[in-house]
């Protein structure tokens, strides 16, 4: 994932990554996602291209990360829900 992300960061220009991302509610989204630099703690500092706006992401929380072409992407991204925190369906169903 590193190396996919370092080939990112050193053509800013060419490459962006694809990657799904679970968040701190146990959210699973898609993003579209400019890696800029590596930040302690095992995350990393981008340009996420569906929020617009710089954000951190957590290594571990990462999945599927691939590389894109940019210029195969106009911001905004949209995101795309992949999953939900367990049990916010039964809560929505109520």
């Amino acid at each position: 994932m590193k190396v996919i992300l370092s080939k990112a960061m050193q053509a800013a220009d060419d490459y962006v990554v694809s990657l799904d991302y679970l968040d701190s509610h146990g959210v699973l989204t898609r993003r579209v996602v400019s890696p800029i630099r590596f930040l302690p703690g095992n995350r990393f500092l981008g340009l996420c291209l569906c929020r617009e706006e710089p954000r951190q992401f957590y290594l571990d929380r990462c999945q599927n990360v691939r590389l894109c072409r940019a210029a195969d992407f106009l911001m905004p991204v949209p995101v795309v829900t992949l999953g939900h925190p367990v049990g916010a369906e039964m809560a929505a169903s109520v």
